[in-house]
């Protein structure tokens, strides 16, 4: 239950501030995170894994697993 409301709001967050959570992301994974350029559809995909996050995790619960 806990998994499934924390991806949930990592869904919720892709689809409302992608850009806030690519960019935490990268910094996380990166040791100089000034010097890298992400392409633009980056973003995109993004809020494509959120939306498919926050359906995933829909589905689950409405199944009863």
């Amino acid at each position: 239950m806990a998994f499934r409301l924390a991806l949930l709001v990592l869904g919720v967050l892709e689809l409302l501030r992608p850009r806030k959570v690519v960019d935490f992301w990268m910094g996380l994974a990166t040791t100089n995170g000034d010097e890298i350029d992400l392409r633009p559809w980056v973003y995109s995909a993004a809020r494509v894994e959120g939306a498919l996050l926050v359906l995933w995790v829909l589905r689950r619960s409405r199944s009863g697993e």
